[in-house]
């Protein structure tokens, strides 16, 4: 059976192109799934990139307002991509409208903005999806298996991080991810939102937390405006000059972790970091072996059990044999990169839509990441531990 799903994105930066190329993949990497999504509209408040993607990806039509993409008949699916400063703002406009929503992390700029546009979609009835594209990754997801089967025991030990050095250039643009007032946490809400949403999935609910902060490059050149040159005003861009003014948020954020099933643990962030540029990690250890698990090297997994080699972690690489790999490549070794996550993503929301049922992530995570998020800052005031507790 074939469900046309219209589909509407607001933010065509580089994180809108990722999600739009996402779209057009479904029917070639998934041609049994029924699933067809149509690019049918298509917002920013910059012109051009409005042009570039109807040009570059299809969209039938184009709009600097991105309430008409609310307004338009034809879409489902409202996929926000924009700012984190509009996405209560956008979500409240969607729900109103019947619309499914597709939200990026960290969905609200604060814990509490979080719980409400989770709330706000409850309340509508419209499903919802959240963009912690790592959990799609082939061998990330057989972790998971192997957690659940029990081959790795009871967890005992959970390490995550996410080191991503695109800050690190001192010069490097003030955009809206480096203002409070904008983006909301920095690195707490732009990386180790990832992080606790792989470690609830991967080793369950946390306790209590007690966490830290830094800021290691107070001020940066002021953005170009949004008709700059493309490449520049983004947050791997680096300036040449001109204006500075403060950055409002943390560069990094670090925290002991205890879990509810008596896990201990760390949690590591940083963007201001050299020699790492994208390192998404965990480390997970269980009475019966362990698993670790770079981005950086996606395709590897490095596992250990107390039945195989006592020698140490054994490499597996990905390929068909391991969940979602299969609709890419048709052999072990053949590796999959960062666009092929948003499309295993993109489909597991789609499915969700065609069958009326909510999937994971949904909101509900991303209030879940929330409210570690928000008790990780309440240490950084009380300088002790906090429990995680509900919001909203």
């Amino acid at each position: 059976m074939t469900s046309t799903i219209g589909i509407g994105i607001i933010g065509m930066g580089w994180m809108g192109a990722v999600h739009g190329r996402a779209y057009r993949q479904i029917r070639q990497r998934f041609p049994d799934s029924g699933l067809v999504p149509e690019l049918v509209i298509c917002a920013d408040d910059v012109a051009a990139r409005c042009e570039e993607a109807r040009d570059t990806l299809g969209f039938i039509r184009i709009t600097t307002d991105w309430r008409e993409v609310m307004d338009d008949p034809d879409v489902s699916v409202v996929n926000i991509t924009a700012p984190n400063r509009l996405h209560l703002d956008m979500v409240r406009a969607a729900a109103a409208a019947g619309k499914h929503i597709f939200c990026e992390k960290p969905v609200g700029r604060n814990p509490e903005e979080t719980a409400e546009i989770a709330r706000t979609a409850a309340e509508a009835g419209v499903l919802t999806w959240v963009g912690y594209n790592y959990r799609w990754a082939p061998l990330v997801q057989h972790t998971r298996s192997l957690v659940g089967d029990g081959a790795l025991g009871d967890i005992t030990h959970y390490r995550g991080r996410f080191f991503a050095g695109y800050a690190n250039h001192p010069d490097g643009v003030l955009s809206w991810r480096f203002r409070k007032e904008d983006a909301g946490s920095g690195a707490m809400g732009d990386l180790m939102s990832h992080v606790a949403d792989m470690a609830h999935m991967l080793a369950g609910p946390l306790r209590r937390v007690i966490g830290q902060q830094a800021l290691f490059v107070k001020d940066r050149p002021v953005a170009p405006a949004g008709e700059a040159p493309a490449g520049e005003g983004t947050h791997f861009s680096v300036g040449t000059g001109g204006k500075r003014e403060p950055v409002t948020n943390e560069d990094y954020a670090g925290a002991l972790v205890e879990f509810e099933n008596g896990a201990r643990g760390t949690f590591e962030v940083g963007r201001v970091i050299q020699g790492t540029h994208c390192q998404m990690a965990f480390e997970i250890h269980g009475t019966k072996g362990a698993a670790r698990w770079d981005f950086e090297r996606m395709n590897e997994l490095q596992l250990y059990t107390v039945d195989g080699p006592q020698e140490g972690y054994v490499t597996l690489q990905s390929g068909p044999a391991y969940p979602g790999h299969g609709h890419f490549n048709p052999g072990p070794a053949l590796g999959l990169g960062y666009d092929d996550l948003k499309v295993l993503e993109t489909y597991h929301f789609l499915r969700s839509i065609a069958e009326g049922t909510q999937g994971e992530p949904g909101f509900n995570e991303a209030r879940a990441v929330a409210e570690v998020l928000a008790a990780v800052e309440r240490s950084w005031a009380s300088d002790r531990w906090e429990l995680v507790q509900k919001i909203g």
